[in-house]
């Protein structure tokens, strides 16, 4: 993925490298969990019919609160000097990756005579602070509508190349966009009627269906990003796609149950298929166009 060039997003508060608040920690591991402990947390949430990931998001809470969130003025900085030069570069990609979704919002927004608020981005390790409660590495990246912040603990990037075999920039990138896909759902509005639907829903796994949505227009939010990021940026590059293709399919719900070696069982569904996540994705990026996205009109998804 071609990012080198790009401007630098300023919405970006890196809390990585203070030396503090070490993250949750498994037997025998030697740090902060990334993605690796979102796999056991799906898996156990699955089993109970739970999605810890969007209750931590704040998607029974959408007006926010609850939590002891920083204001964006009050959050601690970490200590630059205390990052390796992977840990730089990761955080120099994030701000690349950040600026072009804002680019790519504000005039998508702004043609439909709206106006977009940037969100910002808290790069942190191990656990932080948020207004939908304590965030923690072994949530995987999340978005918490409360601050309206997007939370990433770079290990996340290793695990993503390591557990889920999805190696490149652009499949990182994917999984940036996903998140910024849900501040795009929740400046539209779509996340708040998302959630009282929720709240009305008769059963568990009615409510099921409507996080699937959530998530598959995120995903498809994603790809509508890459869409105009590679036409005005020429961002992609051979292999790009297929990483993050690659990304869609490995963290898709029925590929999660069976890596567990349990039984799929749509109806416990919170994120989609993989075979899901990979077309709304591929929707986004071939089409470019937002109005392609709305999950919640499509009767197949």
């Amino acid at each position: 993925m071609r990012w080198d060039d790009f401007r630098r997003s300023d919405n970006v508060d890196d809390e990585r490298g203070g030396g503090g608040g070490g993250g949750f920690r498994f037997p025998g591991g030697g740090g902060g969990v990334g993605i690796g402990g979102l796999i056991v947390v799906g898996l156990v949430s699955w089993a109970l019919g739970v999605d810890p990931r969007l209750i931590l998001a704040g998607l029974e809470t959408i007006q926010g609160g609850g939590g002891s969130g920083y204001s964006q003025q009050e959050r601690p900085q970490g200590d630059p000097s205390q990052l390796s030069e992977e840990e730089k570069r990761q955080g120099e990609f994030v701000r690349a990756v950040l600026a072009q979704t804002e680019d790519v919002w504000d005039k998508l927004f702004q043609d439909s005579g709206k106006r977009y608020e940037r969100p910002r981005l808290t790069l942190f390790s191990g656990r932080t602070s948020t207004a939908c409660g304590m965030g923690s590495a072994a949530m995987g990246p999340f978005y918490c509508p409360g601050d309206q912040r997007v939370y990433l603990d770079t290990e996340f990037f290793d695990e993503l190349s390591r557990k889920f075999r999805s190696p490149g920039e652009f499949a990182r990138a994917y999984v940036i966009a996903h998140e910024i896909g849900h501040h795009v759902q929740n400046e539209l509005g779509i996340m708040k009627m998302a959630n009282d639907r929720r709240r009305q829903a008769r059963s568990e796994e009615e409510a099921n269906a409507i996080s699937v949505r959530i998530e598959l227009q995120a995903d498809c939010f994603a790809g509508v990003w890459g869409y105009w990021a590679n036409k005005r940026f020429n961002v992609i590059e051979p292999g790009d796609v297929e990483g993050a293709l690659k990304a869609a399919t490995a963290i898709g719900d029925d590929t999660l149950q069976r890596r567990s070696g349990g039984e799929v069982v749509p109806d416990s569904f919170t994120h989609g298929s993989s075979a899901q996540r990979v077309q709304w994705f591929r929707t986004g990026l071939t089409t470019g166009d937002p109005r392609q996205c709305n999950t919640f009109a499509a009767q197949r998804l």
